[in-house]
This record gives C-alpha cells, sequence and structure tokens, in this order.
C-alpha cells in the first residue's frame, strides 16, 4: 500500500465528515459525483474517475510505482483497486475495482466550452464534491502529445484524476496539476492511448516512470530549501524528474534548480516543457522568472510579452516586465506592463515608475 496512506483514512474515517452536500453546479455536473471517487496511494489524497464497470482513471503520480491503492465508496468504505499495468507515457494510469452498479464517464465527443467543472476529493470536506466554475484558458495545443487543457475551474489539493466537466456534465479531461486558478487537466480524447497502452503485455515502461514519479517527489521533498543545492543531488533531482515525462515536475523541480544556483540547467528545463506545451501557463511564468534570476532578461521579453496579453492583471508577470524590458532593451514593454500595473495594482506602480525613471543599471549577478 502507498507508504502516505494514514491521512486519507483518518480523514475520510472521521464521524460525519463525509456527510451529504448539496450541489450548486447544473444537474448533469452533479450527477457525475457518483462517477468519481476518492483514492489513497503514493499520494495520500487523489481522485479517480469511472469509466466502465470496474475501470476507473487516476494521475500517474498518485500511484508512482505502487501496484495497489486505496478507493473509497462515497459512505467511505475502502475497496482494494488493482493499478493495471500500462506503458502510457503522460500522467494516467487505469486502476481496476470491484465497484458497485454505478453511471460511468467517457470522453466527450463536443469541444469544451465554459464554464469548466473540477470534480474531486476535496480534503477539507471529507467526500468527493463539485467545486466552483472557471473560464478555459486554453485547448490543448495541436500536434502535441502531452500537452493539456489549461482551464480555472477550482482545484485544489486531492483532486488529481478527478474529472474535468463541461455544464452538461460531459467528460473533458482528467484533472493533472496547477495552481492560483491556472490549472490544467489531460484532454478527456488521450484516453484511448491509455487503454490500449494497458493490459495484458504492458507494464515494464510504465514501471519505470512509476519509480521516476517517486524518486522525483520524494527528492523534491528532500532538497526542498537547500541553498545552494549539491551539484551532485541537482542533476540526480533533474534526472528523476525529467524520467517522469510530467511536465508538472519538470516545473517543480526546475524550481528547485534556479533557487539552488543552477539557473542555467531551471532556463533548459523550463524550456523543454514549453516545447511540450506552449499555452502553459505556470510553465512561462517559471521560465520568465529562471531567466530574470540568470540575467538573460533579453532572453525573457518574447515570452513576457505573451505572459502580459494572457494574464495582464498578474503582479508577478508585470513586475518581471518592467523589469526585463528596462534592462533588456525593450523600453516599450515595459512602459506596457507599467501602464498595467498602474491600471491594476496601483500601490505598486509608485516603485515601478522610480524604477524606470532611474534608469538602474542591470545588477551584477553572482556567477
Amino acid at each position: 500500500m502507498g507508504r502516505r496512506l494514514a491521512p486519507l483514512l483518518a480523514l475520510l474515517l472521521l464521524p460525519g465528515a463525509a456527510a451529504a452536500q448539496g450541489c450548486d453546479a447544473p444537474q448533469p455536473v452533479c450527477a457525475a459525483e457518483s462517477a468519481v471517487f476518492a483514492v489513497s496511494g503514493f499520494s495520500p489524497v487523489g481522485s479517480a474517475v469511472r469509466i466502465g464497470p470496474e475501470l476507473l482513471v487516476t494521475g500517474r503520480h498518485v500511484v508512482a510505482d505502487e501496484s495497489e491503492i486505496v478507493l473509497f465508496l462515497p459512505d467511505r468504505t475502502p475497496l482494494t483497486a488493482e493499478v493495471v499495468p500500462g506503458d502510457f507515457e503522460d500522467d494516467l494510469v487505469l486502476l481496476r475495482a470491484a465497484l458497485p452498479e454505478g453511471p460511468s464517464l467517457r470522453p466527450a465527443e463536443a469541444a469544451p466550452k465554459p464554464p469548466l467543472y473540477a470534480v474531486g476529493a476535496d480534503i477539507a470536506a471529507g467526500r468527493v464534491r463539485v467545486f466552483a466554475p472557471g473560464p478555459l484558458h486554453a485547448l490543448p495545443a495541436a500536434d502535441l502529445p502531452r500537452a493539456r487543457l489549461h482551464h480555472g475551474a477550482d482545484s485544489r489539493p486531492g483532486t488529481s484524476g478527478g474529472a474535468l466537466l463541461d455544464a452538461a456534465g460531459r467528460l473533458q479531461g482528467f484533472l493533472a496539476a496547477g495552481g492560483e486558478g491556472r490549472n490544467e487537466a489531460i484532454p478527456a480524447a488521450r484516453l484511448a492511448a491509455l487503454e490500449a497502452a494497458s493490459g495484458a503485455g504492458a507494464g515494464a515502461r510504465g514501471a519505470e516512470i512509476g519509480r521516476a514519479v517517486r524518486a522525483c517527489q520524494e527528492g523534491l521533498e528532500a532538497l526542498a530549501g537547500q541553498r545552494p543545492l549539491p551539484a551532485e543531488a541537482a542533476a540526480g533531482l533533474e534526472a528523476d524528474c525529467r524520467d517522469t515525462l510530467n511536465r508538472q515536475f519538470w516545473d517543480e523541480a526546475a524550481q528547485l534548480l534556479a533557487l539552488g544556483g543552477h539557473r542555467a540547467e531551471a532556463v533548459a528545463l523550463f524550456a523543454d516543457g514549453l516545447a511540450e506545451d506552449p499555452e502553459a501557463l505556470n510553465t512561462r511564468i517559471g521560465y520568465a522568472v529562471a531567466l530574470h534570476l540568470d540575467g538573460r532578461w533579453d532572453e525573457g521579453l518574447e515570452n513576457l510579452a505573451w505572459l502580459l496579453e494572457r494574464l495582464p492583471r498578474d503582479p508577478q508577470v508585470l513586475r518581471l516586465a518592467v523589469q526585463a524590458g528596462a534592462w533588456g532593451g525593450d523600453r516599450d514593454l515595459a512602459e506596457r506592463a507599467y501602464a498595467l500595473l498602474a491600471e491594476h495594482h496601483p500601490a505598486q506602480a509608485e516603485a515601478a515608475r522610480r524604477f524606470l525613471d532611474s534608469d538602474s543599471p542591470p545588477p551584477r549577478l553572482p556567477q
């Protein structure tokens, strides 16, 4: 069983933790709650979507290299769920469990239209529920197999592996990662490839990926906060996280590398992530920060201009664009970012104006 099973067991076995509550979403979305289950494996809390009488989908990072995890029925009854061997090279795996009769979800044929709804395990409430709706940020980039559906539906720790639905209750994606309203789902259309890569004769490649997920996550936890990050540890972390084939882990590793003094490696890892999914907002922000920390202001200008179009209210993006525009030779970008900062965050605009008017030279960065 998963090494972090206890937190979810304790949560879901609390008296009254799973008491039924109302659902404010459209009826088809509310009805889909019964096709989503809380699970616990390598990750203490995750979600799984029922796609057939005994089959479910969850995130690879929820199970890592476990062969079995625990699935909880709505009445908190625990079931053993078998991880189906598979070689799918993205953050999804199949589960098999002896489920009672109930509805299943299959991929929608219609393209997603907002609002979108996340359905998954709510740690605080101790149950599966529908979260607040949100917009569609971007469709998956064409011809990139690991590109994701980007959305703003409320997604929280525990929802990974859950369902992303449109207002008609149609399955548009499997919840994967995100934060600060910039969330991601693996397109539901990828289910066919997952099913084709799973079952008899499969599993060797999936086992490698699962072991990498475990090593990467444990490395991220062990090395968090180390400044500077030893070169050998940094190289091992980067290798393990790359082997997960999961851009979320690439982002987390790149952030740690940048803060630990390995800025060039962080920039390269973020850039590789954007090659897999150019619509990834959080990856683009991380890339902008890593270039900034490495003093490569001119190289970050195109990326920051892209972010200004997509996130014109984000204060971090605006501050980065003000500084990078000034130091990287694009005064127009800096002034556009300042104007947006003055419009949306006037308390921060005065310092930005002083900075621009001072013509401060770029700082001397440590080698």
